[in-house]
């Protein structure tokens, strides 16, 4: 008998765990994923004009907390909105815009980060752990269109190189402008020639090469920022050499083209096309 109690001890200790885990694990207030610190105000101002954000902008705030990052953007002019799961931190915030008079710009969302649709902002700023800035990265380079800004709080995107850094104090601020995508051949024609460009991208990293009726010309100054894409290209036979600066648009690549033939300069209309 003694046994048998013992046993029936042991199995509700036993359920009486799993229930405090599933508590602990599944409960509201275990499923938020930053432990709220707000953004010094000094860094809040140096987040929105590394992103340059004005008039014009919409920006999304992802991890909103009190909404200091949407209320300011909105003092500047821009439009803008906050999400967060804590409920708490989404009240603040719209206490706080109430107080600030901008709640004919802003709105306050409570929801998981993951289901945010972020597509239609051209600015993103948060201030989220190092795993949750990875784990949004492929998101984020999917769904926001080419030349829209990212700004992060203290915490970088790993292998992702930001295109700027700067220290604030003992704060770090990270930005990037998102890259169009140009991986693939590209092909067109310039002055009777055909031309191809090879490209393999990492992020805003690119790596051409470029043929002239299959002959390979040296390519130089590599860059790509948004939509925008240039380098040169260099014929080494007869030091013929081509300036391209244009802009990526889904699969076309439309811009101008400079040729460098000794003496001779003309500029052309560039129209690339991906195969």
């Amino acid at each position: 008998m003694r046994n048998r109690n013992l046993l029936n001890l042991k199995i509700k200790s036993f359920f009486g765990l799993i229930a405090f885990l599933f508590f602990f694990i599944y409960s509201p207030a275990q499923s938020l994923d930053v432990a709220y610190v707000p953004t010094p105000d000094f860094v809040v101002e140096e987040i929105l004009d590394m992103a340059g954000v004005g008039p014009g902008d919409y920006v999304i705030d992802l991890g909103c907390g009190d909404g200091r990052i949407v209320i300011a953007a909105a003092k500047r002019g821009a439009f803008a909105h906050g999400v967060d799961l804590d409920p708490q931190r989404i009240k603040e915030a719209r206490e706080n815009a109430e107080k600030e008079g901008v709640t004919d710009k802003v709105v306050f969302v409570e929801e998981n980060i993951y289901d945010t649709d972020f597509s239609k902002a051209n600015v993103i700023t948060m201030y989220l752990f190092p795993t949750i800035n990875i784990k949004l990265r492929p998101s984020l380079l999917e769904k926001l269109e080419p030349g829209s800004r990212l700004v992060s709080h203290d915490f970088s995107m790993d292998d992702w190189k930001a295109d700027k850094h700067v220290r604030v104090n003992d704060h770090s601020v990270f930005f990037w402008v998102i890259p169009a995508n140009v991986e693939g051949t590209w092909s067109w024609e310039s002055g009777g020639e055909r031309f191809e460009m090879r490209a393999r991208q990492k992020f805003q990293d690119i790596y051409l090469t470029v043929l002239s009726d299959d002959s390979s010309l040296k390519v130089e100054n590599n860059f790509l920022s948004g939509e925008r894409i240039s380098f040169t290209a260099t014929d080494s036979s007869t030091q013929k050499k081509f300036i391209y600066s244009g802009q990526v648009k889904g699969e076309k690549i439309e811009g101008i083209i400079q040729i460098h033939a000794g003496e001779n300069k003309t500029v052309e209309n560039w129209k690339a096309v991906l195969e």
